[in-house]
């Protein structure tokens, strides 16, 4: 993806922060926890924490959490829902906290969007000592025959490269690595995946997949004739099709050590 289809997506989000809110999932404990676990203290930076679903899970933690956000309509959004939570505006290439002042950082399906040959050594710059930085991706379970299915109906642009965890796998596998010659702040990466699932109807699924980044920058029509496409396949299927269901889920991490 060229730079400017990047911020392009990247700068979606706001316009559907309402939606965004009601309808993103949280993330897994287990993930959450797997991701904190080598961080030499409680001190956690959520970056491009969107409208605070990772913030509030940290916050319920017992952690130490700031949020920093760059979109003003996702960040007034978390501060409304997390009005005891530090929340600031800025970004991974512009992060507004001192020198070691946070023990990880972690990024809740955001850290595809960092320039990493400038977001490396700013993240690397506000890591205590032995400090962690982890992404966390909620992707569909496709080794579930009707999520295979959902994925296929609703396209790359609902449900992409990393939003199933074998692919997932294989795009973030080197996302803390700048894409430049600039010097490399973190170890070798880990990877594992975290089983998940988020109560929804046929409806509120739809609404779910139509705050993708791919499906918010597509004009009207064709969003709209993508999310009646899904509609209609899921009406089709027994597990979707009668009220409430559980979809299947896995959080992904991918977890770094500062050098």
């Amino acid at each position: 993806m060229d730079s400017d289809l990047r911020h392009r997506h990247a700068a979606s989000f706001g316009a559907a922060a309402n939606a965004y809110a009601a309808h993103r999932p949280d993330y897994a404990h287990d993930a959450i926890r797997w991701a904190l676990e080598p961080a030499p203290g409680p001190r956690v930076l959520d970056l491009g924490a969107g409208t605070g679903k990772l913030t509030a899970t940290l916050a319920a933690m017992g952690t130490d959490v700031t949020a920093v956000e760059p979109d003003q309509a996702m960040l007034a959004e978390l501060r409304r829902s997390l009005p005891e939570v530090a929340a600031l505006s800025g970004n991974a290439e512009s992060i507004p906290l001192p020198d070691s002042s946070v023990d990880a950082v972690l990024a809740g399906n955001a850290m595809h969007w960092f320039d990493m040959a400038v977001a490396g050594p700013e993240i690397a710059r506000v890591l205590a000592p032995g400090g962690v930085l982890a992404g966390l991706w909620n992707t569909v379970d496709d080794s579930v025959d009707w999520v295979a299915g959902l994925a296929r109906a609703s396209g790359p642009a609902a449900i992409g490269q990393r939003d199933t965890p074998a692919s997932w796998r294989t795009e973030t596998a080197t996302l803390h690595l700048p894409t430049t010659d600039a010097p490399v702040h973190f170890g070798s990466p880990e990877q594992a995946g975290f089983q998940h699932g988020q109560r929804r109807t046929a409806d509120s699924l739809v609404a779910t997949l139509g705050t993708r980044a791919g499906m918010l920058v597509m004009p009207d029509e064709e969003r709209e004739a993508n999310l009646a496409r899904i509609r209609g396949y899921l009406t089709t299927r027994p597990e979707t099709s009668a009220g409430e269901f559980t979809l299947p889920m896995v959080t992904c991490v991918l977890r770094v050590r500062h050098l």
